[in-house]
This record gives C-alpha cells, structure tokens and sequence, in this order.
C-alpha cells in the first residue's frame, strides 16, 4: 500500500522552527522526487521544495536559506527542517511523490507532476 504521512506541524512563534517529517511506505523512496508544498487559507498551493533521485535539492525563492530538505532512503523517510519561521509560512504542509523521479536535473516544484499525496500537517507561524 503505498501511503505518506507527514508529522511534526505545530504552533510556533516567529523565528523559530520545526522540522516536518515525511513517512513513506510502499515507495523505492530512491527511485522517486519527493516533495513539499503547502496551502495557506484562501491561497492556491504552492512549491516549497523538492529533492532527486541524486539528492539534488530546490528551493522556492520565499524559502531559501531558511528551509532545508534531507531524505533517508533506508528509513523511508523525508524531512524539511524550517527556520526563521514567518507569519507567511502559516499553511498545511505536504509531501508528494513523483515515482519514478527524474534522474538528471532538478526536481520540479509544480503540483501536477507529482501522483501521491499526504494527508498534510499543520503549521501555524504566530505570537
């Protein structure tokens, strides 16, 4: 059963961070691109990063230098550890695979590429 769950959303203030967390089951997680995005209330979903099959990573602008992607393939598992948290940041965060990832080049940070889903976490960025 292939299945994503993501863990590790909260409330947090601004400044600080948190690091989501991305379980996979039923995936060969290096055969695939995996990545994060996130929906903000009334707001269209959006790319927030990405990595290969190389663990080559990309970075939405808004988020670069404050957000970090890393995979373990032996435990299935992805993570986006996110500092300098902002108001901004306040979405449901998810993780998507695309399977089979792309091999050379860049992950892509548009939605429709990617065919399996999480359920989402929350994070709420707020004093």
């Amino acid at each position: 059963q292939l299945q994503l769950v993501e863990s590790g959303g909260g409330l947090v203030q601004p400044g600080g961070s948190l690091r989501l967390s991305c379980a996979a089951s039923g995936f060969t997680l290096d055969l695939t691109n995996i990545g994060w995005f996130r929906q903000a209330p009334g707001k269209e979903r959006e790319g927030v990063s990405c990595i290969s099959r190389r663990g080559n990573t990309n970075y939405a602008d808004s988020v670069k230098g404050r957000f970090t992607m890393s995979r373990d393939n032996a435990k299935k598992t992805v993570y986006l550890q996110m500092n300098s948290l902002k108001p901004e940041d306040t979405a449901i965060y998810y993780c998507a695979v695309r399977s089979p990832g792309v091999l050379f080049g860049l992950c892509a940070l548009s939605d429709n590429v990617y065919g399996y889903w999480g359920q989402g976490t929350q994070v709420t960025v707020s004093s």
